[in-house]
């Protein structure tokens, strides 16, 4: 019995410690959130072509600016559209090359997931993605046209 509350408490503060980042680089602005057991944190910039070059460093800097590194994300969150299809084209391949160096599980969200629910703010996207059964480490990309 010892172990097994020995083992349910330490995931139960895995889950609490848990870092979560939040990526949409698909709308009118670039945002990212970064939600910690107590705290948020997010940046927005426009959502133009010099930027989508810099998403790289937008992560890195909104991640020194609080003491934190990417091995310190868990989760990474990223919107798949629809929208622009350089911005999900850029935010895709980092999620991806983040999976592939530091093995971070990601969910591609799209808002249109998410049935039914209204005023949906990005801190709840990961509940919003466990709600809805989001496929974890899954591509599928919605291009505008």
């Amino acid at each position: 019995m010892i172990l097994f509350s020995s083992a349910l408490e330490t995931i139960l503060e895995n889950r609490i410690t848990m870092k979560k980042l939040v990526i949409d680089a698909a709308s009118e602005n670039i945002f990212l959130m970064i939600i910690t057991k107590d705290d948020i944190y997010n940046i927005t910039r426009d959502n133009t072509k010099i930027n989508y070059e810099k998403l790289t460093i937008f992560v890195k800097n909104l991640l020194n600016s609080h003491s934190l590194k990417i091995n310190d994300i868990n989760r990474i969150y990223v919107n798949r559209g629809p929208g622009s299809f350089a911005g999900i084209r850029n935010s895709l391949s980092l999620v991806k090359a983040l999976y592939v160096s530091r093995k971070i599980d990601y969910y591609c969200y799209s808002f249109d997931d998410f049935k039914d629910q209204k005023d949906i703010k990005y801190k709840d996207i990961p509940n919003l993605c466990d709600k809805f059964k989001i496929k974890k480490n899954l591509i599928n990309p919605i291009y505008l046209s």
